[in-house]
């Protein structure tokens, strides 16, 4: 039987993280600006976004995990 190995994600590295970290803050003000009411987008969909930002990020909490069998150790990022 094959062992499985956990590798991290790196979600900073992809291509949509990115571009949504990048360009978030003139989304969201381009996107009120557009608004009929000329209100802004509700919070739920702001905090959605630098959820996205914040999930699986090191930076933001993980937890270290170890295998009392063979000794393997990492940290798993939250998300």
């Amino acid at each position: 039987m094959e062992q499985a190995v956990y590798r991290r994600r790196d979600p900073e590295k992809t291509v949509l993280y990115q571009v949504v970290r990048e360009n978030l803050l003139g989304f969201l003000e381009h996107a009120d600006s557009r608004s009929a009411e000329g209100r802004a987008r509700p919070r739920y969909v702001r905090e959605e976004f630098h959820r996205f930002l914040r999930c699986g990020i090191l930076a933001h909490g993980f937890a270290r995990v170890r295998c009392p069998g063979c000794g393997f150790d990492t940290v798993v990022a939250y998300s």
